[in-house]
């Protein structure tokens, strides 16, 4: 394999990174560069990289062997320290994108939306040139883009009180939203503002609840009290609640006030359990079914993509009303076993309906050991009158489980492959 003479910096991002064995040890979040003149092309110190557990890490150019369309190869040898920008480092994808800059030969102004490095004489990387796009005119949705040699481009240097977020959006927006989630963290907070602004609703909440709380209360705080509101109805309703909870309490008043009064109603009855139990952890918005429902509707409703698989996996079926707090509930279809059914036939007649149920004060500890006992990714929450409250997955079982700074710990310092 041999490395291309030009790299361009949006398309390393998501890049997998190989030791000399072939295994992959970390992708590529981001390019750190050491900015110096505008004449002067700056190095490229290495690049940030996501270990396992989504902690960031700093993977100096001089590990890295060979750059090809696909992959990144290393020597081998990756500190494990968590990576600390500097005050004279600069994050190309994180801080250069967006910025406005001039082409001095034809004075075209436009923002940054990718560059590219290259290898110098001295066999550093630098680098080299920049890609540029103008505003739009009249009709046209897109301006017209531009590549421009590094020398030729002023504005790259001086800190840009303007500077939008356009392009990091768009490049945001292609993450799956645990990726954009560490992207968004590690952006100084002016910047993180102005993306968090910039992203929709339903995009927003999706981040949201893959960030650590603090950053999560410091975007909401930004907003603005409508537009959080807007968001928050996007969480799901046990995300919302611990965010919400998080706020001071006239903070949170207000916010539930501007909800949509469903969506508030939700998440006030989520807060209402104590912290750590079933009830605080679970979901009200598990698949629930009539003991009329046939398989196929049943398999229609577990399509849904907006479902995480752990939802996904089971399917309560109840007595009206089939919102929670539902009617009665009669028992729990697997996803596995409807998938052996003809689609005609009732999903009553598949149902489990001798699994145990948990309770709503059920601690953290005896739901992680029901999920055990019973191999479950889910599970559902009832009341005394066995009504529907909710369900608990793993994934939040995780969240509650899982210390607070998790993804700042790692086992070891250093990851050396022979």
């Amino acid at each position: 394999m041999s490395t291309p003479s030009r790299v361009y910096a949006a398309r390393l991002v998501g890049l997998p990174i190989f030791d000399p064995q072939g295994e992959q040890v970390a992708k590529v979040r981001d390019l750190v560069v050491a900015m110096r003149t505008e004449a002067t092309q700056p190095r490229v110190l290495g690049m940030v990289a996501e270990v396992f557990g989504r902690r960031r890490v700093f993977l100096p150019m001089t590990r890295v062997t060979t750059i090809d369309s696909g992959q990144v190869y290393t020597t081998g040898l990756l500190n494990m320290r968590r990576f600390e920008q500097r005050s004279t480092e600069t994050l190309v994808m994180g801080q250069m994108l967006d910025r406005t800059v001039t082409i001095k030969s034809t004075g075209v102004t436009g923002t940054v939306f990718d560059v590219a490095m290259e290898r110098s004489r001295t066999r550093d990387w630098v680098l080299s040139r920049v890609a540029v796009q103008e505003p739009a005119k009249g009709l046209r949705r897109r301006g017209q883009t531009h590549i421009a040699e590094w020398d030729d481009v002023t504005g790259l240097t001086r800190h840009d009180e303007g500077q939008g977020a356009t392009h990091l959006v768009a490049a945001i927006n292609e993450m799956r939203p645990a990726d954009a989630a560490s992207m968004l963290h590690d952006l100084p907070a002016e910047r993180r503002t102005a993306v968090a602004m910039a992203l929709t609703d339903e995009r927003l909440a999706d981040v949201l609840e893959e960030l650590p709380e603090d950053d999560q209360v410091g975007i909401l705080e930004r907003l603005g009290s409508e537009r959080a509101a807007d968001v928050l109805e996007e969480m799901s309703a046990d995300d919302a609640a611990d965010l919400i909870a998080e706020l001071p309490p006239e903070t949170a008043e207000i916010l539930l006030d501007l909800m949509e009064p469903e969506e508030a109603e939700d998440v006030r009855r989520l807060m209402k359990y104590v912290e750590n139990t079933a009830g605080a952890m679970m979901t009200p918005e598990p698949v629930i079914l009539g003991p009329d429902a046939t398989v196929a509707d049943a398999l229609a409703h577990v399509r849904n993509p907006d479902l995480t698989p752990a939802l996904a996996s089971l399917v309560y079926v109840c007595r009206q009303p089939l919102e929670c707090p539902t009617g009665k509930l009669l028992g729990v279809a697997h996803i596995q076993r409807l998938l052996r059914e003809p689609p005609s036939t009732l999903v009553a007649g598949a149902l489990d309906d001798e699994l145990e149920v948990l309770r709503p004060d059920a601690t953290i500890d005896q739901v992680a050991a029901h999920l055990a006992t019973y191999n479950l990714v889910a599970a559902p929450v009832v009341d005394e009158n066995r009504r529907l409250l909710g369900a608990v997955t793993v994934d939040d079982l995780l969240d509650h489980m899982l210390p607070a700074n998790w993804r700042d710990r790692a086992a070891s310092t250093v990851i050396h492959h022979e």
